[in-house]
Parts: C-alpha cells; sequence; structure tokens
C-alpha cells in the first residue's frame, strides 16, 4: 500500500491539532479551502470520515483523532530523524536526572563550556522514576541515566560511576541520629521508600525503624534539601552528597555505604551522528566523576 500525499497528512495533522482550517492554512501558509481539499483526499483515501463540517466550524471525528495522534508522533520522529542529521551538529542535547544534575553536573558542564567552545551542550534536567529515553520519540541526543547497563536495543552506553547509598543529615542532628535512630523523624527521598529499606536490609542495622512515618520526596536531591534545613535524617546517594558533605551541610551518622547494583551511564543511540561530540562529553565527565569516598566510610557490595 502507497502512503497518500504527504502535504494532504501535514495539512490534516494541523487542522486536527489546532482544532480550525483556517490556522491550520496560517501556519502552513495556504489558504483555508487548500487545507479542506487535503482533508477531503484523505478522507476518500482511508474512506473515513475525518472532520464533521457544521458551515464554517469543522469537528474532527473519532477516527480523525485516532489518525492524528499516530500522524503527530510520526511527524515528531520524521523532525527527530532530520535533527540529527541536520547543520547543528555542535550541539548536543543531553536528557539528565534532576539530583545528578543540580548536585554534580551543572559545575561539570561549566567547566567544560570555559575549555571546549564546541559540542554547545544544552542539558534538561527532567524527573524520572525510573530512568529511561526514547530517541526516537524525545529530542535528546544522549541522556545520563540511572540503571544496570540496559537503557533498549538501539542505544549504546558507557559507565560513569556506582550508586552508593548512605544516611545524611545536619550537624544539629548528627548526634541524636548516632544515639536513637528511631526517635528521629525519617526524610524519605522516594515515594516508595525504598532506600531506607535498601540501606537497613544490607547493613542489618535499626531494624526496628518504621518505615511508614517520615516526610516522603520524589527524589535524593530534594530529601539532601530537607536534611540539609534539619527537617530529619534523610538517604543520600554519597557521591552526589560530597559536595554538601564537605561544605559542612550534611554530615553522616554512619559509616556504612551500600551499593544499589546501579550506575550512571552516559547512553545514545546506535549510529548517531554526533558520535564524536558524543566521545568528548563522556571523557570529560568521567575525568570529572564525584570522589573520593571519604576515609571514613565502609562500602558494603
Amino acid at each position: 500500500m502507497t502512503l497518500p500525499p504527504l502535504y494532504a497528512l501535514r495539512a490534516f495533522e494541523a487542522a486536527a491539532r489546532l482544532g480550525s482550517f483556517s490556522k491550520a492554512a496560517q501556519l502552513l501558509n495556504v489558504t483555508p479551502g487548500a487545507v479542506s481539499r487535503h482533508v477531503r483526499t484523505l478522507e476518500e483515501w482511508f474512506e473515513y470520515e475525518l472532520f464533521q463540517r457544521h458551515g464554517p466550524k469543522v469537528t474532527i471525528t473519532p477516527a480523525g483523532n485516532t489518525l492524528a495522534t499516530q500522524l503527530a508522533e510520526g511527524f515528531q520522529s520524521l523532525e527527530n530523524a532530520c535533527y540529527h542529521f541536520g547543520h547543528n551538529n555542535r550541539k548536543l542535547r543531553l536528557k539528565a536526572p534532576s539530583t545528578l544534575t543540580m548536585s554534580w553536573l551543572l559545575d561539570v558542564l561549566s567547566r567544560f563550556r570555559a575549555q571546549h567552545s564546541a559540542p554547545m551542550i544544552e542539558t534538561a534536567s527532567v524527573w524520572m522514576d525510573v530512568d529511561t529515553v526514547d530517541f526516537v520519540r524525545e529530542p535528546y541526543d544522549c541522556a545520563i541515566l540511572l540503571g544496570q547497563g540496559s537503557f533498549g536495543a538501539n542505544t549504546e552506553c558507557l559507565p560513569l560511576f556506582a550508586e552508593w547509598l548512605i544516611p545524611v543529615c545536619a550537624p544539629d542532628l548528627l548526634t541524636a541520629a548516632q544515639q536513637d535512630l528511631t526517635r528521629c523523624e525519617l526524610i524519605h527521598p522516594t515515594t516508595d521508600r525504598r532506600d531506607w529499606r535498601r540501606w537497613i536490609a544490607r547493613t542489618g542495622q535499626v531494624k526496628s525503624l518504621n518505615l511508614n512515618q517520615g516526610k516522603v520526596f520524589d527524589t535524593l536531591e530534594q530529601g539532601n534539601l530537607a536534611a540539609i534545613s534539619g527537617h530529619g535524617i534523610s538517604v543520600g546517594d554519597l557521591l552526589l552528597s560530597l559536595k554538601a558533605i564537605e561544605a559542612g551541610l550534611l554530615t553522616l551518622p554512619f559509616r556504612e555505604a551500600v551499593s544499589t547494583g546501579e550506575s550512571y551511564y552516559l547512553v545514545w543511540p546506535k549510529g548517531s551522528a554526533k558520535r564524536q561530540n558524543i566521545d568528548l562529553l563522556y571523557q570529560w565527565l568521567k575525568l570529572a566523576v564525584p570522589g573520593p569516598m571519604p576515609a571514613e566510610v565502609v562500602c558494603l557490595d
């Protein structure tokens, strides 16, 4: 089956998105009559009514809405594909978790810009419950994700550094946390409270701790900020917390850090035309990996 005319598909998608033939015509720099003819061409092609006409007003039909949704995704994929092979090869669009961005990445990229005029790194910091990227539908050239090294069949990746969890608190709460953690307010940096659970299971400490109490946040960064403000004892990513620890904003009431089995990776699509710039970025990130571990910390794999 051959495709209907691309310009007809584009006109229909614009009309469906804007809810108007006139607005679609302005966007595409054609007449409303041309948009109407394009839509009619598709209706004859598919043998479906895509819009109901009410004089100058139009209403998309359920069949039209289904087609428009799929076309919008298709045109976005085409735009992303063309961008990858376009003239703008001096820019890298990077997706990264919000905690990693605020705790480490911004400083690293600032130093990168001071040393390299290109590529320009355009960073999008987003919250992800599970770190993922879809290079077909999302407008990124690469991403830093937390995982076990498997991010999809059409991706490649290289490791940066591992995640280690350890309790953190403001210096004023250090003594209270060490004497009796069960009497302290807990801070959960994940909504499912998994980080305290993983630390207790691996260390065997404070098994009587009531994990149903405490304040719940979405990210490790939010948990750290609440801990810095003295609102309780949180669990932090040790390496991403080093800056706050070295500044005296956070301290470690316990020595044991536990491995989650996950690491941060730089991820990119296979066959990327921007591989040379991605390699340059990876080399810089790898040299800037946070560390070393505090001497008093005991790492439990």
